[in-house]
């Protein structure tokens, strides 16, 4: 069968990636500075740990890049009341077709061979490091309630390998991981949302934080051993000072010609609280964190509220290629098109040439990294006659399956998982979805987190046959031996 024809090559492929190796951070190391008192933001947007403001009490400018005005958060309708045994029918409905959508396979599985055997070994102790994996999106992937769940799926099974890279700060009203803590002073200037694209200067996830002001700060509250801050090092940057858990650990100097910057901080197992504080009135920006433990997966969530695929082509690309690198990705998750289907200028054929270019410039960044695409789910959009589904998912799916198969990635198809166009009534009156028709509950992204990691398993099981099968062909006709 197709899916086991590459299996053989596939091996050789991933084992160079389990063996590339990752460098080293080097920093303008500085005595350390004391700790200051200072009021948090949190991710959960409450206050965190009482003190005194920051010394700076004029608020800051746009540091370098220019950007637009961000609308207010828009608060999702509430529908009318469903009777208790319409919900309960639909819910039964929407669980019928999960369960029925497990005939439906993930497309061009092959693609997939490369990451499962990395997986394969990891499991087998053979490979170091955790294996990790990103999931880029739109507002689905950035509530981190589907996310979340394949996050668990996967460290249950393989390991707890932390929360892997989270945004620096608290980068918008709403931003959360489910599996960190995280928070910032309020006088840092967020780039990269959608309305406010800048010079696309953003690191791995197409965000980033800057300020020019001195005791302004980040925090990162999470479990690991393994630390890293990602920043933009820049001409007349200024300084950072790290704590961990109060305690001054390093000085970090962001001067110099404009590229990322990288710093690396191992400690103990368990958890710690990693603040990153600003030291003088110069240009600092911040992209990111990682908290990792020594094996395991990683699930990293990078999804943008409002994003289309298209905004990672506005991000600039060396750095984008030189974060990607340093985080050395085992699989590269895709999933976007809800945004673009309110669209009326693509064609299958633009917005297939568009996702090609995507693909291209990221395969350029990870070159032995598996690359899988999610369809977009059905969506409705309200007319004056009443809700009806979107027809412009249909080009979107069509154009994302012919862009997977071009460029041979894997491919799975969300809203035929869910019961295909116009299913989304159904978990809107199940309460598995929002009634704007667009969003789902906790409960539904968790359905569909269960969905995914149900069919990868399945494949994942299916490659684990068919290794065992050619490895027992190679022991039963080892090269080189001659008939007798």
């Amino acid at each position: 069968m197709k899916f086991f024809s590459k299996l053989a090559s596939a091996v050789l492929v991933s084992a160079a990636l389990a063996s590339a190796a990752t460098p080293v951070a080097t920093t303008n190391k500085k005595p350390a500075a004391k700790s200051k008192k200072k009021k948090y933001h949190s991710s959960s947007g409450k206050p965190v740990a009482a003190s005194a403001k920051a010394s700076a009490s004029t608020s800051a400018k746009k540091p370098a890049a220019t950007t637009a005005r961000v609308a207010h958060r828009r608060v999702l309708p509430k529908g009318p009341p469903v009777p208790a045994k319409l919900r309960a029918e639909a819910h039964e409905g929407v669980f019928t077709k999960v369960a029925t959508g497990a005939d439906i396979p993930v497309e061009n599985a092959a693609a997939l061979v490369p990451f499962f055997e990395l997986l394969y070994r990891h499991q087998k102790g053979e490979i170091p490091g955790p294996v990790r994996i990103l999931h880029y999106g739109d507002s689905h992937t950035a509530a981190d309630e589907w996310t979340g769940d394949l996050r668990s799926r996967f460290q249950e099974k393989f390991g707890d390998g932390g929360s892997g890279y989270s945004f620096a700060g608290r980068p918008w009203n709403g931003y959360r991981r489910l599996d960190v803590r995280t928070g910032s002073t309020r006088n840092w200037h967020t780039d990269g949302l959608v309305g406010r694209q800048g010079d696309g200067v953003y690191g791995l996830g197409g965000v980033s934080m800057s300020t020019r002001l001195p005791h302004e700060a980040v925090y990162l509250q999470a479990e690991g051993q393994q630390f890293e801050l990602f920043y933009l090092q820049q001409p007349g940057g200024g300084e950072v000072q790290v704590y961990d858990n109060g305690n001054p650990v390093e000085r970090i100097s962001t001067e110099g010609a404009e590229e990322p910057g990288y710093y690396r901080y191992e400690t103990t197992p368990g958890q710690h609280k990693l603040e990153v504080e600003t030291l003088d009135r110069a240009p600092v920006r911040l992209f990111g964190w990682v908290a990792e433990n020594a094996t395991g997966v990683t699930y990293e969530t990078l999804g943008i509220n409002g994003a289309q695929a298209s905004i990672m082509l506005d991000w600039n690309e060396p750095v984008l290629r030189s974060n990607i690198q340093r985080r050395n990705p085992s699989l590269i998750i895709l999933a976007y098109g809800t945004n673009e289907a309110g669209r009326k200028d693509w064609t299958v054929d633009t917005y297939q040439a568009m996702f090609q270019e995507l693909i291209g410039r990221i395969r350029s960044a990870a070159p032995t990294a598996t690359i899988m695409l999610i369809g977009p789910p059905d969506r409705w959009i309200k007319t004056r006659k009443g809700w009806v589904a979107m027809d412009n998912i249909d080009m979107i799916v069509e154009a994302q399956r012919r862009a997977a198969v071009a460029t041979q990635c894997a491919f799975w198809d969300l809203r035929a998982k869910m019961g295909g166009k116009g299913s989304m009534q159904q978990w809107v009156t199940a309460g598995m979805a929002q009634y704007d028709h667009v969003h789902f509950t906790g409960t539904g992204y968790r359905v569909l987190g269960d969905a995914v990691f149900r069919d990868l398993m399945s494949q994942y099981d299916a490659f684990l046959k068919a290794r065992a099968e050619i490895v027992a062909q190679g022991a039963a006709n080892p090269q080189g031996s001659t008939k007798q």
